[in-house]
């Protein structure tokens, strides 16, 4: 295994590991029982939000902070971390408990991105900045200049239709969980003041994922999600819903 995780490092990377026990230790979830990657997580995430703010700047160097923070948010979230982690096959080279495996953890939005910012963290701590800067950039890609005005978070996007319309603001009810400890499931609720009617989404991959952030749902949203660490971004996907709907109702 040793052997082809260096080989998988060097490809993947473009830097031949010189110790690849770090490596390891970042491709290892906590239900291994043993050293795994959450310290390495907690370093990479911070390397990967410095490089993010530099690349940033040098891409959009007359774009206001605000903007730039919207953009860098939406870049180091935990959705498009998983999305750079499947790109990359981390999920071949996940070392998993039995049961974390059994119940979907390798396909995990939140397992992945953590993956994926524990990876950036060991090449960080065995390269250098340098080379966690170059492996960032590739692997981010387009992502980066994707979208020429800056995102809005849908929580505010929707909190502002309210505000303009002079309806009170949209309220959000966690309304289920289920699934195991190590991958829960979350539904989330948003509701417009004005309106009854509602819609659902269920899925397990990130294809119906993608299906339901473009999916207009008719002033409610309830979207599960396999963390609890994830509801915030449910919340968000809820409220981007329902103002894209208020957005086609006024256009």
């Amino acid at each position: 295994m040793s052997d082809g995780l260096a080989g998988w490092i060097t490809t993947t990377t473009g830097h031949a590991p010189a110790d690849l026990n770090l490596f390891e230790r970042a491709l290892t979830h906590g239900s291994q029982g043993a050293d795994n990657y959450e310290r390495l997580e907690f370093l990479g995430d911070r390397v990967l939000g410095l490089v993010m703010a530099e690349w940033l700047t040098e891409l959009f160097p007359v774009e206001a902070e605000g903007a730039l923070s919207k953009r860098l948010h939406a870049l180091v979230s935990g959705a498009v971390c998983a999305d750079v982690a499947r790109s990359l096959g981390v999920a071949t080279q996940l070392r998993l408990g039995k049961q974390a495996r059994d119940d979907g953890a390798g396909d995990s939005d939140n397992v992945l991105g953590d993956a994926m910012e524990s990876l950036i963290g060991a090449l960080y701590r065995d390269a250098g900045l340098s080379a966690a800067r170059d492996f960032i950039r590739r692997s981010w890609g387009d992502r980066v200049s994707r979208e020429s005005k800056a995102p809005q978070h849908p929580k505010s996007a929707l909190l502002e239709w309210a505000a303009a319309h002079k309806r009170r603001a949209p309220s959000y009810e966690v309304t289920d969980r289920s699934g195991p400890d190590n991958a829960p499931r979350f539904t989330v609720k948003a509701r417009s003041a004005s309106s009854h009617r509602r819609g659902r989404a269920v899925g397990r991959s990130r294809k119906p994922r993608r299906r339901r952030r473009r999916r207009c749902w008719r002033s409610w949203a309830e979207i599960p999600l396999r963390s609890f660490r994830a509801q915030s971004r449910n919340i968000d996907r809820a409220a981007k819903s329902v103002s894209r709907l208020r957005s086609k109702r006024t256009g």
